[in-house]
């Protein structure tokens, strides 16, 4: 009896750990890009280097929290900018979420990048 709660339990913590993986939630102005690390505080997006928010949060494909030099070269991800124009928040893609459209159809990537 012991080793079926033990069982269930197990099960239903995967099952839980599954299903917050699957529901990021990126908010709809998060630009798509590639992204790559370059030095310190500074990665270039689309080509274009951008320093990085102070507090900046950068979040790999399985939602962990990760420092910049982590940033696999050239991953496919979503950001966004603070009111400088800094990096703040970054979300690098899964195959599955990097394939779908963005939302309204936004035209280019890196238009704020340019500001």
């Amino acid at each position: 009896m012991q080793f079926l709660r033990a069982a269930i339990s197990l099960l239903c913590f995967v099952a839980a750990s599954a299903l917050a993986q699957a529901a990021r939630d990126i908010p709809d102005q998060a630009k798509p890009g590639a992204i790559t690390h370059l030095q310190d505080m500074i990665v270039a997006i689309n080509g274009v280097a951008v320093r990085l928010a102070p507090g900046v949060q950068i979040r790999d494909q399985d939602n962990r929290l990760i420092v910049p030099t982590a940033v696999p070269p050239g991953s496919q991800a979503k950001y966004l900018l603070d009111q400088d124009g800094f990096v703040r928040q970054v979300w690098i893609l899964t195959p599955k979420e990097a394939q779908q459209p963005a939302a309204g159809s936004q035209t280019g990537g890196n238009d704020a990048v340019n500001q």
